[in-house]
């Protein structure tokens, strides 16, 4: 292990990312919610403001990936395709088996210059979370409870409002509603043997309503769904912790643009597709295991410089004044505050750690473990 490496995996390196995250979060979702009385004036210039301080904070991310740990991101895809992404409203299907596949689809956002107005289906509940889910309801990103009863009316109804979105965005979809684990993937495969469908190997059956109700209400906004499959070379298992850590991953992303048009509006058909969708992930995950290489070019977009450099902004901003009380805690000499200092840095020590621990797949959702036919997909 490097110099370098061994200090991006000291905890006080770790507590200093964290603390200009967090604090730098909170002071964009208080700019945030200033926006409001804008909204009453111009809708569309309170979002335009929203896009830019929403990748305040998930710039933060990206940067983590790309700057600090030094991951490198290819995208193989046909060169007709590319010169569309970032220029038009698209659906993403993202696979979900990894911890950090949600940042690197972040990361392919960024490169193409969507990241400040990417959508996500969430559950309800991330949107009383501090930082990333005060931003996303600020970013009108659409909160489902995971009960289709009455998730299918709100679904609908939010993704409506984005007909009118001022700035192309993509909204990413993981069909198969929670990360691969085992268990959910042999329970899921007890579904498609009672369902009479096709086993997948490396994917859960997707969540078939979820998608066809995403897809109907946005024909007509969005151009195109973009099948986006993610793996990892050398047999890699990425973590939030090894990112953290400075530990440098390689990943592949194939991506195929498929036009809106062309998926049947019909909803059983619209299931059938997808069903079908993923038996063709499946074959390119099978590809990629034996090759280690998605079909198609590389045609990957270089990095911005933009994720650092907002980066390096926001530390200077909140990292100066700490600096400053600390210098006059240790020339004070009083044992009282320092003592104080120490209980917060390891009350930090003990969230972050739980934070990092909640993106880990054993910590990952119940959502997909009942032993029972899923017959709302």
């Amino acid at each position: 292990m490097g110099l370098l490496q061994l200090l991006k995996s000291q905890f006080l390196c770790h507590l200093i990312l964290c603390y200009v995250f967090l604090v730098s979060g909170l002071i964009v979702n208080l700019l945030q919610l200033c926006t409001l009385p804008l909204w009453l004036v111009s809708k569309q210039l309170g979002r335009r403001i929203n896009i830019r301080l929403g990748y305040c904070i998930s710039s933060q991310l990206v940067a983590l990936l790309e700057w600090w740990s030094g991951t490198e991101c290819n995208l193989y895809t046909d060169p007709e395709s590319y010169q569309l992404y970032g220029k038009e409203n698209a659906v993403v299907v993202l696979n979900h088996n990894f911890e950090i596949d949600f940042l690197c689809g972040w990361t392919f956002c960024d490169r193409f210059g969507v990241l400040g107005s990417s959508k996500v289906l969430a559950k309800k509940e991330l949107a009383y979370v501090p930082v990333i889910g005060w931003m996303w309801y600020f970013l009108e990103i659409v909160f489902c409870k995971r009960k289709w009863e009455e998730d299918r009316s709100i679904v609908a109804q939010s993704l409506q409002r984005l007909w009118d979105y001022p700035e192309n965005y993509w909204f990413l979809l993981f069909c198969e509603g929670t990360r691969f684990t085992p268990k959910k993937h042999q329970i899921s495969m007890q579904v498609a043997e009672s369902k009479g469908l096709p086993k997948l190997k490396y994917h859960l059956l997707p969540r078939t309503k979820g998608f066809w109700v995403t897809v109907q209400n946005l024909r007509g906004a969005a151009a195109a769904v973009y099948d986006s499959t993610l793996n990892f070379r050398n047999n890699e298992t990425p973590t939030l912790l090894g990112i953290l850590n400075g530990k440098k991953y390689h990943a592949d992303l194939y991506v195929r643009r498929i036009p809106l048009e062309s998926i049947p509006e019909n909803e059983a058909e619209c299931a059938a597709w997808l069903h079908k969708l993923y038996q063709e992930k499946d074959s390119f995950q099978e590809q990629y295991a034996q090759t280690e290489r998605f079909p198609g070019p590389i045609v990957s977009p270089s990095r911005r410089p933009w994720s650092l450099i907002n980066w390096l902004f926001w530390s200077g901003i909140v990292l100066y004044p700490l600096c400053l009380l600390l210098t006059r805690l240790i020339s004070s000499g009083s044992l009282l505050p320092i003592t104080a200092l120490v209980v917060v840095c390891a009350a930090a020590s003990v969230g972050v750690r739980w934070m990092i621990g909640q993106t880990e797949i054993n910590k990952s959702s119940n959502y997909g473990t009942k032993e029972v036919p899923l017959n709302n997909n």
